[in-house]
């Protein structure tokens, strides 16, 4: 027998015909590239978002087409993720950080038909249209006053213009909720970027796990909380707070394109943000900016961090001396909300380290997904905590393969990220803790192999920056005769700092394993970052291929 329930799809158009309805006068806020405040409701979301559909239809894009967006998080773009996928179109979040030949591969790759530009993103679009083979036009995606006079791009349409042709009189169509809502590539550290392909139900699924209480400790109270997203709406879609913020009725920040602390801080007081969301490497360099101006969060109550493991010197600076309740999950572009941060019933009452040990860890498995821990040959490790293998996940809100890529299976364990035999292989070394509890120890690919055993680089980075003259620090492998590989700390050092080598490593020496020490410390100005904030350690890898050991010669 089959039930008799209503089977209507999930649509992410439901999700802003919903916010309209219920919670339309609710505030949408983003800072402008022309660095001004811009504000309007969920109802004007709603209705500017009915008359894209309506252009972008006029402009003869249809259902199962792809429109990219080459820009900043502003309102614009947030509408772009509701009247573009709301028709049935699919839309591409490009990251502008990305090299221009990964620009190029991955616009065609998609093929997408439109591209949204706007004033930060204009000269990178004019030097990759020539190459582009399937875009037909560009749309400018900022304000009419601001569009130059001349361009090299051909059909370079006005948004605004397109928008006032239209009533907003449209009826979004219902269409299987399997159907494509965005792309999003990854950041292509290993080769060419990889296309992470969204459905509606997906990107619907993935916002009502993040609604639950779990998945920030009870961060999701509707009218009380104003989230704001550090990561770029072409990561991950904002980590879907875009989709979020309007299913909760919670105000919604955006920060544009300009992601320095002291700007991402003057936004957090003007706008009352509770709830912020970015890359440790954000937080980090916003945690150092109040530091060193003796300021304080007025309104700030969570931080939800993803995308690497952060510091323990930065978590406890949050919770202990700002009162800020972190919530590190681990996720991925395929696999956004598959694990939770919330503290699991009991540990919620710990305190001091015993809190913070719990917080280092990256959260615990969510509903609807499935994690196991391998080791190289397979072989299911268990939940104790200590068995160290391949974390392999799968459930409803994660990937089943790549644009025009099938699974991308990885060739063995621990190779590239992939699907093989139902399972998405991660790339990430990890152990699993009794109630479903992940700590992750490593990248497969960055973690170092000394005389047969695992050295975390992570673990080695995170005690460095727990020294105070470290601002960043990055540790990859270094080739030796008899160990096959060892640790090389390579820093950055706070502004007026005169720490030595010598004296780091004495420091690291009570909190690390002796045979984790690295076995040189080189000091550099800056560390190559990847489009989404991480330290890129393929590039920090090319830049020391020549490094030799000073112990080998």
């Amino acid at each position: 027998m089959r039930g008799l329930m209503m089977d209507i799809p999930l649509l992410v158009s439901s999700i802003i015909d919903y916010a309209a309805q219920c919670h339309g006068d609710v505030v949408v806020a983003s800072r402008e590239l022309d660095d001004q405040i811009h504000r309007y409701t969920y109802a004007d979301v709603h209705g500017r978002s009915k008359r894209l559909a309506q252009a972008v239809e006029r402009l003869g894009v249809r259902q199962g087409d792809v429109v990219g967006a080459l820009a900043w998080n502003t309102s614009r773009y947030l509408e772009c993720f509701y009247g573009i996928s709301g028709m049935g179109a699919a839309l591409h979040t490009i990251n502008p950080r990305l090299f221009p030949e990964q620009l190029v591969y991955i616009i065609n790759h998609a093929e997408d038909r439109w591209l949204c530009v706007d004033r930060g993103t204009l000269a990178l679009a004019e030097q990759l249209a020539p190459e582009l083979t399937t875009v037909q036009g560009y749309i400018w995606m900022d304000d009419p006053a601001a569009r130059p006079g001349n361009t090299t791009l051909p059909s370079l349409l006005d948004y605004e213009g397109l928008l006032a042709a239209e009533d907003g009189a449209y009826e979004w169509p219902l269409f299987d909720e399997r159907e494509a809502s965005t792309i999003c590539y990854t950041s292509g550290t290993t080769g060419n970027p990889k296309g992470v392909v969204y459905s509606h139900r997906a990107a619907v699924l993935h916002a009502l796990t993040f609604c639950n209480q779990e998945f920030i400790g009870g961060h999701v109270n509707g009218a009380t909380e104003c989230y704001l997203p550090f990561a770029p709406l072409f990561h991950g879609n904002g980590w879907m707070m875009p989709y979020v913020a309007p299913m909760t009725g919670s105000r919604l920040v955006l920060p544009g394109r300009n992601f320095d602390a002291d700007k991402l801080y003057e936004l957090i007081e003007s706008e009352g943000a509770t709830v912020a969301a970015g890359v440790p490497t954000i937080w980090l360099l916003l945690i150092d900016y109040i530091q060193q101006n003796d300021l304080r969060f007025s309104t700030l109550r969570a931080a939800l961090m993803s995308g690497s493991k952060p510091p323990r010197s930065l978590v406890e600076a949050m919770e202990l001396t700002y009162g800020i309740d972190t919530a590190q999950v681990w996720g991925m572009t395929e696999a956004l909300t598959a694990g939770q941060a919330g503290l699991r019933q009991g540990l919620d009452k710990l305190s001091g380290d015993a809190r913070i040990d719990i917080k280092m860890r990256g959260g615990r498995v969510a509903f609807g997904s499935q994690y196991k821990i391998v080791d190289d040959d397979g072989n299911i490790l268990p939940w104790d905590g200590e068995s160290t293998g391949h974390l392999l996940v799968r459930g409803n809100r994660v990937a089943s393969g790549y644009l025009k890529d099938g699974g991308g299976a990885p060739a063995a364990m621990g190779g590239a990220t992939g699907v093989k035999d139902g399972w998405l292989h991660t790339g990430d070394i990890a152990a699993m803790h009794p109630g479903g509890y992940v700590e992750l120890a490593d990248r497969s690919k960055d973690v170092i192999k000394s005389g047969g055993e695992w050295i975390s680089s992570v673990e080695v980075e995170n005690a460095a920056m727990g020294h105070p003259d470290i601002f960043e620090a990055a540790v990859i492998a270094a080739e030796h005769p008899k160990w096959q590989e060892r640790p090389i700390l390579i820093a950055v050092l706070r502004e007026g700092a005169t720490v030595t080598g010598a004296e780091i490593l004495a420091w690291l020496g009570d909190k690390i394993a002796t045979w984790w020490l690295p076995d040189d410390v080189v000091f550099v100005d800056e560390l190559p970052h990847t489009g989404t904030g991480k330290v890129h350690k393929l590039i920090l890898r090319e830049q020391f291929v020549d490094y030799k050991l000073p112990n080998i010669g």
